[in-house]
């Protein structure tokens, strides 16, 4: 195998004192290095000319391959120093593995760059190079094409190993087509949304960065990303919701990101004694509208008193605006809804607010009788007050005189004994 650097192993044993085993692999090392400075060399000289071509794809293959094929170069020369190891050794075995490590290397490293240059053509197709005459590609069809390819190459690299590992193309095709049918059944999720995702890309009723939100759902926000089998939507709190694409077949979606305007909906309400006034606060309304610089006067514009509600005479102002900025347009509305105030005031009427009206049957009379009762009874109660003072400060002054007259008290009530006994004598006599 290496009769044609004899000569040079021969020097090298004979100088060096080597054995011939170690100097091929000496000699393999410095091939290998020699290789991958000339690689590298010609790779950073050719990137930027082919940059300059008018062929927008030559130096994607390049950026694609150079680091794919430096790692492959190192990864050969490894498997070459194994190979002259196993001559020396005779290990016959390790023979066939290492044309199969080859084979599936170069294959993996092969996938590697194919996935490379995918991914630099997906942002080749977004941002054309300078001067270039092709058309910039939407993000969204540039990622559907890519994934595509990346699946692609993912798939033939694939049968490829199993190939290589000994696997007939014929019983993988065998394999696909009776068991297909069960695994149809077991990721029939995954496949749906698989073509739901693609049926997103086909279709493309939303795209990254757009705001949709769901009528029946309660699904609102930015989409971030549409991936094969999710698509992740941040919603106005900052959190991501992660929505199979499978759920989009069947999901009733609107895209406000599409419209052209915005639009101004309110309803004023005015007195019911401003009524004669409504008719003038209506035309100054509607040309207050048609003169405003963000009110989109090609779209309809309608000022008109509406109906007789509960509470007040209401009037509709509907316009709409020349910008769908949800900012700009809260700016516009808060400017129109002052105007209005401006206007109804200029007319001497006032906006209304939620009233009732309370009707008596008959007249109420506050006599006079009434008034000195409330007087006298007011009086009254000042007295029973006074009273009520008094006793307080009475029982806390005998409180305080306790100790000295509980002799007194016992003789009073001794006395009040001997009447109480006398009285219910005589009671007892003139019943007999």
């Amino acid at each position: 195998m290496f009769d044609f650097f004899s000569p040079v192993m021969d020097w090298v044993q004979t100088t060096l004192g080597m054995p011939l085993w170690v100097a091929a692999i000496g000699l393999v090392i410095v091939l290998t290095l020699i290789i991958d400075l000339v690689s590298w060399v010609v790779f950073w000289r050719l990137g930027p000319l082919l940059e300059k071509t008018n062929n927008r794809w030559d130096d994607i293959l390049i950026q694609a391959l150079r680091r794919p094929l430096r790692i492959w170069i190192w990864v050969m020369g490894v498997l070459f120093c194994l190979i002259v190891i196993r001559y020396h050794w005779e290990i016959d075995w390790v023979g066939g593995h290492l044309s199969q490590a080859q084979a599936i290397i170069s294959l993996l490293l092969l996938a590697w760059a194919g996935l490379r240059a995918v991914k630099l053509l997906e942002k080749r197709l977004v941002f054309p190079p300078g001067g270039h005459r092709s058309k910039p590609m939407d993000a969204d069809t540039a990622s559907a094409v890519a994934k595509i390819l990346g699946a692609v190459v993912v798939v033939v690299v694939g049968l490829l190993v199993l190939s290589s590992l000994g696997v007939s193309p014929s019983g993988v095709a065998a394999f696909g087509g009776a068991g297909g049918l069960m695994i149809g059944f077991a990721a029939r999720d995954m496949l749906a949304n698989f073509f739901g995702g693609l049926v997103i890309h086909l279709d493309k009723p939303f795209r990254v960065g757009d705001w949709i939100k769901s009528p029946d759902r309660d699904i609102e926000g930015v989409v971030e990303d549409i991936g094969w089998r999710l698509t992740r939507i941040r919603t106005f709190a900052s959190r991501p919701i992660y929505i199979p694409n499978s759920a989009f077949s069947s999901l009733v979606l609107e895209n406000p990101s599409r419209m052209w305007n915005r639009r101004l909906f309110e309803t004023i309400r005015l007195r019911y004694t401003d009524i004669e006034r409504v008719s003038d606060i209506v035309k100054a309304t509607r040309a207050m509208l048609d003169a405003h610089d963000d009110v989109d006067t090609n779209e309809q514009t309608l000022v008109y008193f509406q109906s007789y509600g509960e509470h007040a005479l209401e009037m509709i102002v509907y316009a709409f605006a020349k910008t769908t900025d949800w900012a700009e347009f809260q700016s516009m509305k808060q400017d129109i809804l002052l105007r209005v105030y401006d206007i109804v005031r200029e007319h001497d009427a006032r906006l209304a607010l939620p009233a009732s009206e309370l009707h008596i049957a008959g007249p109420v009379e506050i006599t006079g009788e009434t008034s000195g009762d409330n007087a006298q009874g007011d009086a009254d109660n000042d007295e029973n007050a006074d009273d009520d003072q008094s006793d307080t400060h009475s029982r806390a002054a005998s409180d305080r005189e306790a100790p000295y007259t509980s002799s007194r008290q016992r003789s009073r009530n001794a006395g009040r004994g001997e009447v109480n006994d006398a009285s219910q004598d005589h009671d007892q006599e003139s019943d007999a």
